[in-house]
This record gives structure tokens, sequence and C-alpha cells, in this order.
């Protein structure tokens, strides 16, 4: 995990002055639980969990939102300020602070969507099929959110039907028994993170 990060501090800031790491895959495929580590290794950097932007009403429709609250105010070199939902009261809460850091998360599904792609330093896919990302989806959440797991499916079958993320990626994220294993992504484009992208085997674990 060190060795990514170290990685990603070199990179050219993408969004003002920040870095803004992408941390995207299926629902359930474990993209906060890696985001927090890699956040760890960074030295705690700041994790904007796209769950705290979507809501009941606009599970993939919060470009706008995202991009005039957060991803506009960092490139000015800024604070964002952006207000959570919280999904048991389906309502937004008191706005939150977001000052640039010299690497910000944005973690979630669609996080590595079309429009945030240009301001991305770094695309990172979490390498799990949709079922069985899925899977762990519904036993992590239990029966009571059995309905609303029903739509979240549909709905993301659709966002990456047309705005697919996967790839884009710069760097494949697998999780494997004694830590993760970083391969290179489908991007095939040279650029200053090349050194994580080239060649087709894995590199060594985090």
């Amino acid at each position: 995990m060190h060795s990514l990060a170290a990685r990603l501090r070199t990179l050219p800031p993408s969004c003002g002055p920040v870095r803004l790491i992408g941390v995207d895959g299926h629902a359930g495929s474990g993209k906060t639980t890696f985001a927090a580590r890699l956040a760890h290794a960074l030295g705690d950097a700041p994790v904007l969990h796209l769950d705290d932007i979507a809501s009941h009403d606009e599970l993939f429709a919060w470009t706008g939102r995202l991009l005039a609250e957060v991803i506009e105010p960092l490139g000015r070199g800024g604070t964002a300020h952006y207000a959570p939902y919280d999904w048991e009261a389906r309502a937004f809460t008191a706005p939150r602070a977001l000052p640039p850091a010299p690497v910000i998360l944005v973690e979630g599904v669609g996080a590595g969507r079309r429009a945030l792609r240009p301001h991305l330093a770094h695309l990172l896919w979490m390498e799990l099929p949709r079922e069985e990302s899925w899977d762990r989806g519904r036993l992590r959440d239990g029966p009571r959110q059995r309905a609303f797991w029903a739509g979240w499916v549909e709905a993301e079958r659709r966002h990456f039907a047309e705005d697919p993320s996967r790839p884009f990626a710069d760097t494949l994220v697998r999780q494997g028994q004694e830590g993760y294993e970083v391969l290179s992504g489908p991007v095939r484009t040279a650029g200053p993170d090349q050194d994580l992208t080239q060649g087709d085997g894995p590199s060594a674990m985090c």
C-alpha cells in the first residue's frame, strides 16, 4: 500500500493544487475499506465518499452538484463545501468543508465517470465481478435494504452501460488473502502515471 501511495504523491496536481484520486468499482467491491487504508498510507488524506453526494432521488444524477460544490472550488485552490446526505433520514445535512490537500480520494460508484475523469490524477478500479460485489453488498446491508438493492442494481447496470469507468482505469486493485494486488489498468496512453500502467502482469503486493 505504501508503494502505491508513494507513486500517487509524485503525480502532477489535477484539480488546482490537488491530486484527485478516484476509487471506483461495483457496489460491495470493497472501495470504502481500500480507500481508508490508502488514505492512511497517504498520511490521512481526505476521502470524499460519493455516498455523501448521492441521494435516493439522485443515485447517479449528482454530477452537477459535485462539480459545482467540490471540483470547481478545489480547482481554484479554495475550500469545497458540500452537504452530506443522510440515507436514514432521507435528507441532506449541514454543509461540510473540504479544504484542498496534496491528495484527496474520491471514493464511490461513478468516481471514474466521464465528467470527472478530466479532474482526476489517477483512477483505480476495484477488480471484483459485479455479481460477487452485489452479493457482498446485500450481505453487508441485510434484509432491511433488500428493496433498495433491487433498485440499485438496475440503476448501476444502466450507469455503467452508459458511462463505464473500468476501461479508463489506470490501475486495477484486487483484494487478496494478505493485502491488495495492484495491476496495470486498461488505459494504455502515456502520461505521468506510466510507471503504474505499463505491462500486463501484476505488480508486487502492497
